[in-house]
């Protein structure tokens, strides 16, 4: 079920730039980033709303808060301001290919904090993967 939610996924940020460059045609990135965040935290708020999900938040200690404050900073505003300001004054196929680039620094990550196995294979296919990404946004 995961390569179900993966594959969507793939999907939805695929076809997501294609929108955002065409309203950052007309705003600035930080009035699209606001806009794109509050429409989403409402549509979120109405699902957590109807699915009774919103109980959970009562029970969460303070290090899941920090933990999730972090990853909100690093991902839903600074990410993802970096992403609309690139988006803007960059074509979308470079910004977008750059921007897959982040599993890297993910699998690198990940190995440091989390001690995921990362094998030579795995490694070699991922640096291969960047270099590809990085060879055919070039111009």
């Amino acid at each position: 079920m995961f390569l179900v939610y993966a594959l969507f996924g793939v999907l939805c940020l695929g076809l997501a730039p294609l929108f955002g460059k065409t309203a950052l045609n007309s705003v600035s990135p930080l009035t699209a980033l606001a806009l794109r965040t509050v429409i989403a935290a409402a549509l979120i708020l109405g699902w957590m709303i109807s699915s009774r999900a919103f109980t959970e938040l009562h029970h969460l200690p303070a290090s899941f808060w920090l933990i999730i404050t972090i990853e909100a900073v690093l991902a839903a505003i600074l990410g993802d301001m970096a992403y609309f300001y690139a988006l803007q004054n960059g074509s979308i196929h470079e910004v977008s290919v750059i921007m897959s680039c982040a599993p890297l620094i993910t699998i690198i990550a990940g190995h440091f904090v989390y001690h995921d196995m990362v094998s030579v294979h795995q490694l070699i296919g991922a640096l291969l993967i960047t270099t590809g990404l990085v060879i055919i946004s070039i111009e």
